[in-house]
């Protein structure tokens, strides 16, 4: 089982503080993690195509077509603020913060 030093250095570099509860049970989550992979290493994975998915998916969107979009009208109709022909947006300076 990973010791709490190792917890803690994992934790500092992800930015978080674990309570030593939260650290004990990250020290169980994490050993049990990093024996399923020492399982994995096990196998012999010689001539395995890495992959993305378990099936095999082919281009599973649509073509890209150029196709009409909506009127520019439609398409401000429903838009709070439009300004100039387009969508009005706070700038980011803005705001009670």
């Amino acid at each position: 089982m990973l010791e709490r030093a190792q917890v803690d250095h994992v934790a500092r570099l992800a930015r978080l503080e674990l309570s030593d509860a939260e650290a004990e049970r990250m020290a169980v989550e994490l050993s049990k993690v990093l024996d399923h992979i020492e399982k994995i290493r096990e196998l012999d994975l010689e001539g395995v195509p890495p992959t993305s998915h378990v099936v095999d998916v082919v281009n599973a969107l649509r073509a890209d077509e150029p196709t009409s979009s909506l009127p520019r009208e439609v398409a401000l109709r429903s838009a709070p603020e439009p300004v100039a022909g387009g969508f009005g947006v706070p700038s980011p300076g803005a705001g009670g913060e």
